[in-house]
């Protein structure tokens, strides 16, 4: 059978966009029950290292070296495991995608949050698309893989746990995506 059919492409990319959706959805629901309970308490340095290590092996064909920043703190997200996964994986996969040669993360505590760094050594992002990247279905290269659903997910994500995330200029010359979520009590260092 012949699969590239225009009718054939059509139903796949509505079946991706439709599992995007329903993601999207499964995730704020998520977020927002894990935002009533209590106790919850997710240590970040165990996750973090473990995407690190998986982003080394999906982008191993350009050799890009992901590394944890030598100062970055343990602490304890006040939410769910998946949604660290969620978050972070998408920040760091992106990175990713426009590194030239390195992406680091780091963690620090600040005062009641945790914030994350997702720094590249990219090209960077325009000022005036900085806030735009987050936006549903937004894109910045059409050219690279991607839906253009995981940062919304991660804004949309962020803001459910009352946190947030930022594109700024990164000191290694290209993007840092810096995310903001809430510690939970007695969390690692201070």
């Amino acid at each position: 059978a012949q699969e590239s059919t225009p009718l054939a492409q059509l139903v796949t990319e509505q079946v991706a966009s439709a599992r995007r959706q329903v993601d999207y959805h499964l995730a704020r629901a998520r977020a927002a029950a894990a935002v009533r309970a209590t106790g919850l308490r997710t240590p970040v340095l165990a996750p973090v290292q473990a995407l690190l290590r998986t982003m080394q092996r999906l982008h191993a064909d350009r050799q890009l070296a992901f590394e944890l920043a030598p100062q970055a703190q343990d602490g304890a997200f006040r939410g769910e495991e998946q949604d660290l996964y969620e978050l972070l994986g998408n920040l760091i996969d992106n990175a990713g995608k426009w590194a030239r040669t390195r992406v680091v993360v780091d963690v620090r505590r600040e005062g009641d949050l945790l914030c994350f760094t997702v720094d590249d050594d990219g090209p960077g992002i325009p000022e005036a698309l900085r806030d735009r990247m987050f936006e549903r279905g937004v894109q910045l290269d059409e050219q690279r893989p991607g839906s253009g659903l995981g940062l919304d997910i991660v804004r949309a994500l962020a803001q459910t746990y009352g946190g947030s995330v930022q594109a700024q200029a990164s000191p290694l010359g290209g993007a840092r995506l810096r995310l903001c979520l809430p510690a939970a009590e007695g969390g690692g260092a201070a």
